[in-house]
């Protein structure tokens, strides 16, 4: 299948069966998926957590309580639910821990390398965190293109998922202390496979035409 193919055929799910679980080597990928997202100046400032086990995704399941008991059944069917999580200050140890993994993966050929290399992500760091004082969305976008990574990887491994912003992201912090180890949940991404009641599973897809969306020069 290819990359348009899916991108056709992946949409939200609304509803998913909780006999469907994934195997241990989805599982496996779907955790590649998120690790090699890309992000600007390879930053990654992120952090998942990934519930497979009825216990995780009940409490996952905790922030859908209330206003957002809608999509309570949605993680706890999901054979796995993804946690999404930004970084809440961008600072120098991650950026030494960045640039340090990146010399370890063979990414330098000498010192002078890695050190332009930690200037140059520095750089944007300093703008955002120094200069607009908006390093908290500067990394919530980075987030943000991890999940689309992530939903048209998902697709392509055959597998469903949606991704939910209707939760109480006050009480997911709270309940894995996400606050305390300098991180805030962003969206939960349910993945699995598609109950027979998924209505959403036989609707054409609806986007706006291309005259709208693009200018071509």
């Amino acid at each position: 299948m290819d990359i348009i193919s899916v991108a056709l055929k992946r949409y939200s799910t609304k509803a998913f069966d909780p006999a469907k679980k994934l195997t241990a080597e989805e599982a496996e990928k779907i955790k590649t998926l998120l690790q090699y997202s890309p992000s600007s100046t390879n930053s990654q400032p992120w952090h998942f957590i990934v519930a497979s086990t009825e216990a995780g995704k009940a409490r996952v399941a905790k922030s859908a309580a209330g206003t957002y008991a809608f999509n309570e059944r949605k993680m706890l069917d999901a054979s796995h639910v993804v946690v999404f999580c930004a970084k809440t200050a961008m600072d120098d140890a991650w950026l030494n821990r960045v640039v340090d993994q990146e010399e370890a993966d063979g990414r330098f050929a000498n010192a002078e390398a890695k050190a332009a290399n930690h200037k140059g992500r520095t750089f944007f760091a300093d703008m955002h965190r120094k200069e607009l004082h908006d390093d908290d969305q500067w990394m919530a976008k980075q987030v943000y293109l991890n999940v689309g990574n992530f939903l048209l990887g998902v697709a392509a491994l055959g597998l469903d998922a949606v991704p939910i912003e209707g939760f109480n992201a006050a009480a997911l912090d709270a309940e894995f202390g996400l606050k305390e180890q300098g991180y805030t949940s962003l969206v939960v991404v349910p993945v699995g496979h598609h109950s027979a009641e998924d209505f959403n599973a036989a609707l054409p897809k609806s986007r706006l035409p291309q005259a709208t969306l693009l200018t071509e020069v």
